[in-house]
């Protein structure tokens, strides 16, 4: 006998109908759907599934619903959910609600992005790069130890104060200096924060200073996506 495991996720009513646009977008069959006794609906895409039960007090601001989606193909589906989220919006989405993140690979073995639908449910899609998916130890020295937790708070705690602070802090040490890789990843990654944060004229000051940096072949390569993401950012 075969279980499966199908997520039943809260969403506000009167969101039902954008929250069912916003995974068409993303490829997915509205395979049912009821408005009496209680909103509900189901969305499919191969072997995903999704439930959505309608509450009318629901707030999308203090939503902590979720779910995980692993795949064998992240890279793809990536570039898939950006080109039909631009098509449905006119634009990739990047803060607010609906929206969609970088991709990345973090620090327990998984290269994921995140998603957040109209009514706050986060979608995290990962793939496996590592046999060992448990939490690494944060590195000892001050900014890979930085890098480590601000990614683990901006992409998986999704504390986005949290984790500009934590960049902010060690930008201020003048006694330690980070290495150019590291400087492009705090200052991308910090001006990613500052721009799903609203605050635009921070963003571009500190992209502008991340595109100024010179980086040898060698250290670009080890950073295609940090890189892909500073020319998204600045686009």
């Amino acid at each position: 006998m075969t279980e499966k495991t199908i997520p039943l996720l809260p969403c506000r009513t009167e969101l039902l109908q954008p929250v069912l646009d916003f995974y068409t977008a993303l490829g997915f069959e509205t395979t049912f759907q009821q408005k009496s006794p209680y909103a509900y609906a189901v969305v499919e895409r191969g072997e995903v599934e999704l439930q959505f039960l309608g509450m009318k007090e629901y707030d999308p601001a203090e939503s902590y619903s979720g779910c995980y989606i692993t795949t064998e193909r992240v890279d793809e589906l990536h570039e898939t959910f950006r080109a039909g989220l631009k098509a449905a919006y006119g634009k990739v989405p990047s803060r607010g609600l609906p929206r969609i993140g970088p991709l990345k690979d973090m620090s327990y073995g998984m290269r994921q992005f995140l998603m957040t639908d109209p009514t706050g449910t986060s979608v995290r899609v990962g793939q496996a790069i590592s046999e060992d998916q448990s939490h690494r130890p944060a590195p000892k020295g001050t900014f890979a130890r930085a890098l480590h937790l601000a990614d683990l708070y901006a992409d998986s705690k999704e504390d986005l104060p949290g984790a500009a602070k934590i960049i902010d802090r060690v930008l201020e040490l003048t006694d330690e200096r980070p290495t150019p890789v590291q400087l492009l990843r705090l200052l991308v990654l910090r001006g990613d924060i500052a721009q799903r944060l609203g605050d635009t004229e921070t963003a571009a000051r500190l992209l502008e200073r991340a595109a100024g940096g010179e980086l040898t072949e060698e250290e670009r390569d080890s950073v295609r996506d940090t890189l892909a993401r500073l020319a998204e950012l600045r686009a």
